[in-house]
């Protein structure tokens, strides 16, 4: 009886995997990455060791134990995006604009950090100034806002099983957990005020997707900061999307769940799948005490990734609980410099809210150790990734 529930169980998942072909292509895509990875990250962990090849300059913050990371390979970023691409080009479509937008943001932002990284090493610790960064990160978010908007294919929706219908009114439709039907029309904020104003929904658009990617983008690189912390965090928000993902693909799961349909996303569910593999390699060797760092080439990388991802997913305005610990780190680092220039202006003595920002390393001030910190920050990740998904199906 065993056996024959065992065989029985085997022919189900033969017959699912080969009914969902891109869920299968995406589990080759995660395991590929994942020990592609691997490989070369413990290559660049064994020359190191043996030539001493550039590592991580550490910055002196006075937090204990921060010497011995000095001399850390930090190419970790380089290998995340080589991993991702490699799987992604090889088994999803690249006729997809999805996939290409999802390339295109992996590549800009592995270049701006690379650049960032590289002056670092060679010419100044403070690398690129955050005027360059936010510009470019602007820019690529004008990029992203402007595809997502005006590409045709892309505004072509259902919310609804039975809706077959274009959306051909002027906006774009996103996700609101417990709004009406969990949507949310941008035209609705200008139409509020006129009527006339739907057409311009772009306005408002874009400059949130700009905001979003730009915050986002530096929150994980500011949560880089303490091992295995922004890469773990990152391995649950990503395992996250890939679930909306294959849920927003389906008009079945879609209808059921109350989420919008939107049809030909589910060749980003490859890509997803491929960057969490790397993540989870990546993780491996990062988690404390940390082998090999990911540098701004990987910090930049996951957090405009992210951001495009939930955006693609219409679930953008999400990301305040989803990305929460992002936008914790984000927000303590601007809390703390306008209150010491704040105080330093009317006091003449600046003052800090925080012993340390970003955030983590208040905590490690405190007298935490960065494992602690690491595991409670998990945990935390873990219940605002179920809490998004609760609120979106109540």
């Amino acid at each position: 009886m065993i056996i024959a529930h065992f065989f029985e169980y085997l022919i189900y998942i033969f017959f699912f995997i080969n009914i969902n072909s891109v869920f299968f292509r995406a589990m080759i895509a995660f395991f590929l990455s994942f020990f592609i990875a691997l490989f070369f990250y413990k290559k660049i962990i064994c020359w190191n060791q043996k030539k001493s090849i550039i590592g991580e300059h550490i910055r002196e913050l006075g937090i204990v134990g921060e010497k011995k990371k000095e001399g850390t390979p930090t190419m970790g970023g380089i290998i995340i995006i080589f991993s991702t691409l490699i799987s992604t080009i090889l088994f999803s479509s690249l006729k997809n604009i999805y996939v290409i937008m999802l390339i295109i943001t992996t590549l800009c932002f592995g270049c701006l950090g690379f650049i960032d990284d590289y002056i670092k090493i060679k010419y100044n610790k403070k690398g690129l100034s955050m005027i360059v960064k936010i510009l470019v990160q602007f820019l690529l978010g004008l990029f992203i806002g402007y595809t997502m908007y005006f590409n045709t294919s892309i505004k072509k929706i259902d919310s609804h099983f039975f809706a077959k219908k274009e959306n051909k009114e002027h906006g774009f439709k996103t996700t609101i957990p417990i709004f009406h039907k969990n949507e949310f029309d941008y035209s609705c904020i200008l139409s509020w005020y006129n009527k006339e104003w739907k057409k311009y929904a772009w306005i408002v658009f874009i400059p949130i997707v700009m905001i979003i990617i730009t915050f986002l983008s530096n929150g994980s690189n500011l949560t880089d900061g303490i091992d295995g912390l922004s890469a773990g965090i990152s391995s649950i928000i990503f395992a996250t999307l890939s679930l909306l993902s294959i849920i927003s693909s389906n008009k079945i799961y879609s209808s059921h769940l109350n989420f919008i349909y939107i049809p030909n996303i589910e060749e980003i569910i490859i890509f997803s799948f491929s960057f969490l593999g790397t993540l989870i390699s990546f993780l491996w060797y990062n988690t404390y005490p940390a082998q090999i760092f990911m540098g701004d080439t990987g910090s930049l990388t996951i957090g405009g990734v992210i951001a495009t991802l939930s955006i693609i997913n219409r679930k953008e305005l999400t990301l305040p609980i989803l990305g929460g610990i992002f936008f914790i780190e984000n927000i303590s680092v601007i809390i703390q410099v306008l209150y010491f220039r704040y105080s330093k202006k009317k006091y003449g003595i600046g003052k800090r809210i925080f012993i340390m920002a970003p955030l983590h390393h208040h905590f490690q001030k405190l007298g935490y150790h960065e494992n602690k910190i690491f595991n409670r920050f998990i945990i935390i990740q873990m219940m605002l990734s179920m809490l998004v998904f609760i609120l979106l199906i109540i």
